[in-house]
């Protein structure tokens, strides 16, 4: 790996101003610049990669139906398409790819993983991948050059599994940061719900499930605003956690979102609607003036929605961790982005779990950052409880 290389360290920076901190000197940043509108829909299925038991099932058939003019390859796995996840070509049709690719697969191993921070538990997944193309997304991570969604057909094992689990837990016998009374289970760890749901009935079924589970609440991220979500009738198990970033970095590196203003609009409706909904702060990203972003987004936010959606609020504070290998995809396809992701005189390196290279801001300097953005959340939103941060 290119380490990055620490410059001078100054235990005291914070790049922006608010009334507690002096202005912080640090080497200028780039100012994010507007990515263009999108030029086509986030998904023109032309082609669909499909493991011949998935097509099998009803679930299969269902999303076989949706395009039935597409082009069909059959795979032998999900995982295993090489034209897909193997071919550096691909870095100059990453977004094209993400809109005409489908990939429709069987979940093999079902696992409710342990998480403790924005869920108890992380569900199996029902997709994995993303039309949407976030530039600092850790999903491509695993899969090389492209990451078109997954759809896993085996949705009735998947329920089946989660009711089965669900039941063993019993009753949560003590509140923590996750929620007071219900276990939580992330249903998105690996993709976006509200995007899956153009997909297939997937995560309509999923909401169904935990309607029927007292003990339980799905949960997922999510930066694009799915109105259709608005007539599921979740009865309140269900957490959609809205992700949030100042405007004038999302314009830079959340490619083919729904604007910040939009998901803030729809707050009020999702509350309405009989979501339980939280804010994801997620991944803060650190530049020149990133403090009055923050200021100006969480003036936003206090403004746009009601006392209603202010009773119930909280929200998880998560800095950015960016990766070497995403980094050099990044360069082939969205060089402006790495402006502010990748800041070797900010970051350090940090050998990750799969024992590729990670770097996040500096230890101490994080710290202070994470202070001053909770400090600033009581300041600007004191009806937002900060769940956790990190």
């Amino acid at each position: 790996m290119t380490t990055p290389t620490p410059s001078a360290h100054r235990p005291d920076a914070l790049t922006g101003t608010t009334a507690a901190m002096p202005p912080a000197v640090l080497a200028p940043t780039p100012t994010p610049t507007p990515t263009p509108s999108r030029p086509r829909p986030l998904l023109d299925v032309r082609r669909i990669y499909v493991e011949p038991e998935a097509a099998e099932l009803p679930r299969g058939r269902e999303v076989l139906a949706r395009w039935p003019d597409a082009e069909r390859v059959e795979v032998a796995s999900h995982w295993n398409i090489p034209e897909l996840h193997g071919d550096e070509a691909n870095v100059d049709r990453w977004v094209r790819i993400k809109t005409e690719a489908l990939v429709l697969g069987v979940k093999k191993s079902l696992a409710a993983r342990p998480n403790g921070r924005s869920s108890d538990f992380v569900a199996p997944s029902t997709a994995n991948g993303c039309a949407m193309a976030c530039a600092y997304c850790y999903v491509p991570r695993r899969k090389g050059y492209s990451n078109p969604i997954t759809v896993f057909a085996n949705i009735d094992r998947i329920t089946g599994y989660l009711a089965r689990h669900v039941a063993r837990q019993g009753v949560k016998a003590e509140p923590n940061q996750c929620d007071p009374h219900a276990w939580v289970y992330d249903i998105g760890e690996n993709s976006d719900c509200s995007v899956d749901a153009t997909v297939s009935d997937n995560v309509r079924d999923l909401v169904d499930l935990f309607r029927g589970l007292p003990t339980a609440k799905a949960s997922f991220a999510t930066k694009h605003v799915n109105r259709d979500l608005l007539d599921w009738d979740p009865r309140g198990r269900t957490r959609v956690r809205f992700s949030l970033m100042p405007d004038r970095v999302a314009r830079l590196v959340d490619v083919r979102t729904s604007r910040v203003a939009e998901r803030i609009a729809a707050i009020d409706d999702f509350v309405e609607a009989g979501y339980e909904v939280h804010l994801n702060f997620s991944p803060v990203i650190v530049h020149d003036g990133w403090l009055a972003d923050w200021a100006e987004l969480l003036d936003q936010v206090e403004a746009g929605i009601g006392a209603k959606a202010k009773a119930q609020l909280a929200c998880e504070v998560i800095m950015l961790t960016h990766n070497e290998a995403l980094h050099e995809v990044n360069l082939g396809w969205h060089p402006k982005a790495e402006q502010v992701l990748w800041r070797p005189d900010l970051q350090q390196p940090k050998r990750s779990e799969t024992g590729g290279w990670n770097v996040r801001y500096r230890t101490g300097d994080k710290g202070r950052y994470v202070a001053a953005l909770t400090d600033l959340i009581a300041e600007r939103l004191p009806s937002c409880r900060v769940r956790y941060a990190f």
